[in-house]
């Protein structure tokens, strides 16, 4: 069962990368709702640097789950990094989906924008939903 969920969250954040990736080669569709905003401004303005970087992040991230709950060999990352990466990785998506009580996550002040509705309804879901299956993941 481990491998099946472990095999569920790579490939979400493979295709989380994905996405990043065709924001990076100059796609739109989808970018604005994936920046907080007040309503009338971004919060801020990502490069396409900072894109790619978040990209790649992702892509490790997928691997290294897929690598932790033993979808595939363990070839790319060392042995000491199971032990505790995977605790990191789940509290970084878990701290992503309690939010900054500002902007972003479950308890985010602001409200109504076009963010915080795909934030409430899909973004801090999917962070929840994956730091508790890197725990099942990591328990089993």
């Amino acid at each position: 069962m481990a491998s099946i969920v472990a095999g569920t969250v790579g490939i979400i954040l493979f295709l989380l990368s994905g996405i990043h990736l065709y924001w990076v080669v100059g796609g739109r569709r989808g970018f604005l709702a994936a920046i907080p905003s007040d309503g009338s401004r971004i919060k801020f303005r990502p490069t396409k640097m900072a894109t790619s970087l978040v990209a790649v992040a992702l892509a490790l991230a997928g691997l290294f789950v897929l690598e932790l709950g033993e979808v595939i060999e363990r070839l790319i990352f060392p042995d000491w990094l199971f032990n505790y990466g995977g605790w990191v990785l789940s509290g970084v998506f878990i701290i992503r989906a309690i939010g900054d009580l500002r902007w972003i996550g479950f308890l985010k002040k602001h409200k109504g924008t076009l963010f915080a509705k795909w934030d409430t309804l899909l973004y801090s879901p999917l962070c929840l939903f994956i730091g508790g299956c890197l725990i099942f993941v990591i328990n089993s």
